[in-house]
C-alpha cells in the first residue's frame, strides 16, 4: 500500500494510550519490527528491511553497503534463515520492548529514503514513491509508539522532509539530475520545510546523528542560493555527526563544506585524505566531488580525468549523463 508523503496524518495524543497497535498497524510496519528484530545482526536487519519492505534487489542492497552481491546474497539468506529458527513473530512489539527495537527501525527507514532520494541503480536519480513510503511509514511509527523514546524519530522524519522537499527541484523535465547550487528554491515544498523545522523547534531530550543531518539540511532550506549557505556552520555539524557516525559519507561530506568555508585547495586536501584511505574505493562519489573542486579552481585537465573516472563508476543513468555533461563542458567530447 503506497500513500503521499502526508498520507498519515498525526493523532490525537489522547486517544494513543488506548490503541491496540496489532490492529492499528498495517502489514508493512509489522514487517518492519520483524525485520528490525535484535535477534539478527544489525547489517542484516537493514539488508533485509531494505529487501523485504522497500523492495531493492541484492545488487541494490549491496552498493548502498559497499560490499559484493555475493556477500549481501549470504547475508540476506542467513536473515531469513535466522527469522525461521528463531519464531521471530509478525508483530509490532509489546510497549516494554521497544526502546530496545526503535533504533534498529530508524536505521532502515533512514536507507530505505536514501535509496529513494539518490537511487543506487538504474536510470532514474530518485525513487521518489520509494522515499515517499520510508515517509509514510515513520508517519505510522510514530502515531503507534507515543511511549516510546523518539526524539530521534522525529529528527529524523525532520530529516526526510527536508530532503524531500526538494525533490521536484533535484532533476529537470528531462530526469536529468540538477545540482544544489543550480536548483530554484520556489520549487522546494514550503510546507514540508515548516513541518520540519516546527519538528527541530519542539522539545527535546535527546541530541543524536539524525538531529545533526536534519539541522545539516536546515541551514541549507535556510539560506536563499548556495553562495549563501553557512558554511562553517555546515562544517561545525559534520565535526560533530562525526561522532555519532564517522563514516566516508560523513567526511565525503564535509570534504565539500570544507572547500567553500575555507578554500578549494582545503577541500581538495581533504578528499585527498578520503582517497588514501581507500575507504569509498569502487565509489563515484569521490571522483565526482574532486572533480567538481577541480573544475572550480580552473584545473579543466585534472578536472576532466576525474569526470571519467567518475563516470566509469556511476551506477545510474541519470548521473552518468549529468557527468557526461560536465566533460562536454570542459571540451572532453
Amino acid at each position: 500500500m503506497m500513500a503521499d508523503s502526508d498520507g498519515v496524518a498525526p493523532a490525537d495524543p489522547a486517544d494513543l494510550a488506548a490503541r491496540d497497535w496489532d490492529e492499528e498497524a498495517d502489514d508493512r510496519v509489522r514487517l518492519l519490527f520483524t525485520c528490525a528484530h535484535p535477534a539478527l545482526p544489525r547489517e542484516a536487519r537493514v539488508a533485509l528491511t531494505l529487501n523485504a519492505v522497500g523492495g531493492l534487489t541484492t545488487p541494490e542492497i549491496a552498493r548502498a553497503f559497499f560490499v559484493s552481491e555475493a556477500t549481501m546474497a549470504q547475508r540476506l539468506v542467513r536473515a531469513k534463515r535466522r527469522i525461521r529458527g528463531a519464531g521471530i513473530p509478525f508483530r509490532v512489539p509489546d510497549e516494554d520492548e521497544l526502546p530496545a527495537r526503535v533504533e534498529a527501525v530508524l536505521d532502515v527507514l533512514y536507507l530505505v529514503f536514501s535509496e529513494g532520494y539518490a537511487a543506487s541503480s538504474g536510470e532514474e536519480w530518485m525513487r521518489v514513491d520509494l522515499a515517499a513510503e520510508a515517509i509514510r511509514v515513520l508517519r505510522l511509527v510514530l502515531d503507534l509508539l507515543p511511549a516510546a523514546p523518539l526524539d530521534e524519530g522525529r529528527a529524523l522524519l525532520a530529516l526526510m522532509l527536508l530532503d524531500h522537499s526538494r525533490r521536484d527541484a533535484r532533476v529537470d523535465a528531462a530526469g536529468d539530475l540538477v545540482p544544489l547550487e543550480e536548483q530554484d528554491r520556489l520549487r522546494w515544498d514550503a510546507a514540508l520545510i515548516a513541518e520540519a523545522r516546527a519538528l527541530l523547534d519542539a522539545p527535546r531530550d535527546v541530541r543524536g546523528g539524525y538531529r545533526v543531518q536534519a539541522e545539516l539540511a536546515a541551514v541549507h532550506a535556510s539560506a536563499v542560493d548556495a553562495a549563501a549557505s553557512d558554511w562553517h556552520r555546515i562544517v561545525a555539524l559534520y565535526d560533530e555527526l562525526a561522532g555519532f557516525t564517522d563514516s566516508p559519507m560523513v567526511r565525503l561530506g564535509r570534504a565539500v563544506a570544507v572547500a567553500f568555508a575555507a578554500g578549494l585547495g582545503e577541500g581538495l586536501r581533504e578528499l585527498d585524505a578520503i582517497a588514501a584511505s581507500g575507504d569509498l574505493a569502487g565509489s563515484h562519489l569521490l571522483p565526482a566531488a574532486r572533480a567538481d573542486l577541480l573544475r572550480r579552481a580552473g584545473e579543466s585537465a585534472a578536472s576532466l580525468d576525474a569526470y571519467r573516472d567518475a563516470l566509469g563508476l556511476a551506477p545510474t543513468g541519470a548521473e552518468r549523463r549529468y557527468l557526461s555533461r560536465r566533460i562536454q563542458e570542459l571540451g572532453g567530447g
